[in-house]
């Protein structure tokens, strides 16, 4: 009767469990994955070019109850598959997954959040997908990536041979290998150092292709034009990398200017951080993400 009793409360528990279980997984994708996790207000988190989603571990614990989390893994970025994220652009093809996802897990117009290129997806989900999404925050991200390499005014046939260029260079690196430069780059990126190692070894277990044409993709894709399709609220986070071409004010200007076209935007820096402000200016950044919930 033991055993009968006990096999009884483990198949009722499993049917529990599947009745309560997230939608995400029951989600396929060639692109994605989503872990989802919690109960209470959707939140769904884009990682950023060659990262993982565990860069959110941190800020989803801090969420506490009353949340339930979809955290996104892009295909070929931090050793996830590549899948169908092989060939051509990365970041458009993910923001149509996501508003799949949102569509087949029956989330009714969650919040968004997405760093780096992660907030490009973000805003290609929302201009194209607008009555999916609730409200959005970009983290440290351009909506024209392309003007640091030619600048505001640049053309898609213009940046295309430099896109092009850093493309081979970056496809041409071995395989596996994190190369001085790029140990140097992310440095710039994450002002701290214990962090440094995690985003490493995400950078050493990308695929090299995936993440060439996701760079080339942001390079050449300008989508000023379409944020005025986002009528969310709408915050984005951002801050003065070390070393830049212009001064703070300028680059205030630039950042302002950018987002023009969604007058509704909460454009806020962030102090004493690098790109990475999740990591290197949490409390604040917590605070901006409680703040951006609430609304």
């Amino acid at each position: 009767m033991q055993r009968r009793g006990f096999i009884a409360l483990a198949a009722a528990l499993a049917l529990a469990a599947c009745a309560s279980a997230p939608d995400a997984l029951s989600f396929s994708s060639d692109r994605i994955s989503v872990v989802a996790r919690g109960s209470g207000q959707d939140v769904i988190f884009i990682p950023g070019l060659s990262s993982s989603r565990d860069v959110w571990n941190t800020t989803a614990d801090a969420l506490g109850p009353g949340y339930r989390v979809h955290l996104v893994q892009l295909n070929g970025f931090a050793g996830a598959p590549v899948g169908g994220a092989g060939e051509g652009p990365v970041a458009a093809p993910a923001a149509e997954e996501i508003a799949r996802y949102i569509r087949e897990a029956g989330l009714e117009r969650p919040a968004v959040i997405g760093h780096s290129m992660g907030g490009s997806i973000g805003m290609m989900l929302a201009a194209r997908h607008p009555d999916a999404v609730g409200k959005l925050m970009v983290v440290d991200m351009f909506p024209f990536m392309g003007a640091m390499f030619g600048g505001p005014n640049a053309t898609r046939e213009q940046l295309t041979p430099i896109a092009d260029q850093i493309r081979a260079a970056m496809v041409a690196a071995p395989q596996g290998v994190v190369s001085s430069q790029v140990e140097a780059t992310i440095a710039s990126m994450v002002r701290t150092e214990s962090a440094r190692p995690m985003i490493i070894e995400h950078s050493r277990a990308s695929d090299n292709t995936v993440s060439a044409n996701a760079f080339h993709e942001l390079i050449v894709t300008d989508l000023r034009p379409e944020l005025a399709n986002i009528d969310v609220p709408f915050t984005t986070l951002y801050v003065i990398p070390p070393a830049a071409p212009i001064t703070p004010e300028q680059y205030d200007m630039f950042m302002r200017a950018s987002y023009a076209n969604i007058p509704q935007a909460r454009i806020v820096k962030i102090e004493n951080s690098y790109h990475f402000i999740m990591i290197d200016q949490f409390d604040r950044y917590m605070s901006e993400v409680r703040t951006f919930l609430a609304e």
